[in-house]
């Protein structure tokens, strides 16, 4: 047996489900093939044709690209694969019928619902653990908080010591924002010994994550221990309240839980709490910045999509938020396990 294995086939295949969804939808509820059976369109064109916003135009058309299902012509419009002929009416055996079997499924209805509106027409009732509007945060609630934060917690068991052996390594202050376990800050803090955190979250999120912090000090892992004095815990909103200065500020998992404008936002934020030199990292689960694949990411975007408000992003996409923030993007992309990745980017001094 190997001493480390990557489990990402498991949260493949849970996520899958959405994209199956997606497909459904594509061919019975909102008609992608027949919108393209007579030829190429822009993405803007497909898009107006389907009345279909920004955030779902880029969930829906990624994964079908991504399943092979539609592809880019020298043009950059959008057409449809040999593949994705046999989803069209003109093809002799298509499987249009074959699909339609799945068509009722209340999940490809309500995903269909959510494309049209660009989430569900209940948001409160359909958007999990996301801030809506100038209302409460649902993290504030202390039993789905516990419930949400713990059930990351294996995943954020496995990646945090990758991902922090992958981040820069030196003296200074870290600021995990929307930290939920906080275990991404104590492996790097144990990398860094004479470094210190805070910790940035909703009241109910910082709970949980200050007890699984006595629980890493407990571990037996060397300098685990040291790890529980460097560590503050500060409570707060991201989206409006005063963040503190930080030399590198670690955003995880977080940017693909809103829509574009809230990343711009956010991006400006974290770049105004940085000091000078001081470094923004992201780690994400990226598109290619061509918007067609991987399909593991487009499963997750479509997961995202459901229960969010927003959805996996490229990291070209990335770099603009960080360059409108006044920062410098590096060209690296580091891979670390589960279909994610990181990226950087530097304040000037």
């Amino acid at each position: 047996m190997p001493d480390h294995f990557d489990p990402a086939p498991i949260t493949r295949h849970l996520r899958a489900m959405y994209s199956s969804r997606l497909l459904i939808a594509a061919v019975h509820h909102i008609p992608v093939f027949e919108a393209l059976a007579n030829g190429p369109l822009s993405i803007a064109e497909l898009s107006q044709q389907l009345n279909l916003s920004e955030r779902p135009a880029n969930v829906l058309f990624p994964a079908l690209c991504a399943m092979n299902m539609l592809t880019y012509n020298q043009a950059g419009q959008l057409m449809i694969t040999e593949l994705g002929r046999y989803l069209t009416q003109s093809h002799e055996s298509n499987l249009i019928g074959y699909v339609g079997l799945e068509k009722e499924d209340a999940g490809v209805i309500e995903m269909a619902l959510r494309l049209r509106n660009d989430g569900p027409l209940e948001t409160p009732d359909g958007i999990s653990y996301i801030k809506e509007g100038e209302g409460p945060s649902p993290m504030d609630d202390p039993g789905l908080s516990r419930k949400f934060t713990l059930g990351l917690a294996g995943r954020a068991r496995h990646l945090s010591p990758i991902v922090a052996a992958k981040m820069t390594q030196r003296s200074g202050h870290l600021l995990d924002v929307a930290c939920g376990t906080g275990l991404y800050t104590y492996e790097w803090l144990r990398n860094n010994p004479t470094s210190t955190a805070t910790l940035f979250d909703r009241p109910a999120v910082l709970d949980v994550a200050g007890e699984l912090l006595e629980e890493f000090g407990q571990s037996g892992k060397p300098d685990a221990q040291s790890v529980q004095e460097r560590v503050t815990f500060l409570p707060g909103d991201m989206l409006t309240d005063d963040l503190p200065k930080a030399d590198i500020l670690l955003a995880a998992s977080l940017f693909h839980d809103w829509p574009t404008p809230t990343c711009q936002l956010l991006a400006k934020r974290f770049a105004g709490a940085l000091r000078a030199g001081g470094e923004l990292w992201a780690h994400d689960a990226f598109l290619n910045d061509s918007l067609d694949g991987p399909l593991a990411v487009t499963d997750y975007s479509a997961q995202l999509f459901w229960g969010t408000k927003g959805r996996c992003y490229s990291r070209a996409e990335y770099r603009r938020w960080f360059i409108e923030a006044g920062l410098e993007p590096t060209k690296k992309a580091i891979a670390t396990e589960m279909d994610y990745g990181l990226i950087c980017a530097r304040k000037p001094d």
